[in-house]
């Protein structure tokens, strides 16, 4: 059985000619994605493989590393660095720090059951997103798209990861137009 693996960025350009690449991060803060060593590459049509992180850095506003390829050795050239343009890069979901009391990696928040203070179920979490200000819910309810701010103690009263349901201060008319 393989681990569970979750997706932390992608692999979004080349930078310079000596095998680097951009990278398009989804951690906070996005250097986060540097501090594992062992990443998956896949997607694009490409075999899946093993890479590890030779070197790596912030580079301007974004990150830029040297990983190394399928055969292990550290990617040198440009074009095959190229050819990972778009790829994801994931991670063992083992492998991410356990999270202090009331912390919560969205990876883990998606598919679970939401229901208000009363019992009401508001639907399941499809996606999570960012308004800037807070985290965001994206509940699907049949047909019908739910978003909930991610605020605890105000909004979100309890996560039980081990019972799969969110439960939060929410009703069901404040989505209605």
């Amino acid at each position: 059985m393989s681990a569970r693996r979750v997706t932390l960025g992608h692999i979004a350009g080349v930078h310079g000619v000596k095998g680097w690449v951009r990278l398009h991060s989804l951690t906070r803060p996005i250097e986060n994605l540097l501090r594992y060593r062992r990443w998956w590459i896949t997607g694009q049509g490409r075999t899946e493989f093993e890479a590890q992180v030779v070197a790596g850095h912030l580079q301007g506003r974004g990150l830029v590393a040297q990983i190394t390829g399928a055969d292990g050795q550290p990617i040198e050239d440009r074009n095959l660095a190229a050819a990972l343009i778009g790829t994801e890069i994931q991670v063992d979901r083992a492998d991410m720090p356990k999270l202090p009391k009331g912390r919560y990696y969205w990876v883990d928040l998606i598919g679970l059951k939401v229901e208000n203070v009363e019992g009401i179920v508001l639907g399941t979490v499809r996606d999570m997103t960012s308004n800037g200000p807070q985290d965001v819910l994206v509940l699907e309810d049949g047909e019908v798209e739910r978003l909930i701010p991610f605020v605890p103690q105000h909004i979100v009263k309890d996560v039980d990861l081990a019972a799969g349901r969110i439960v939060c201060d929410w009703q069901r008319e404040y989505d209605e137009d």
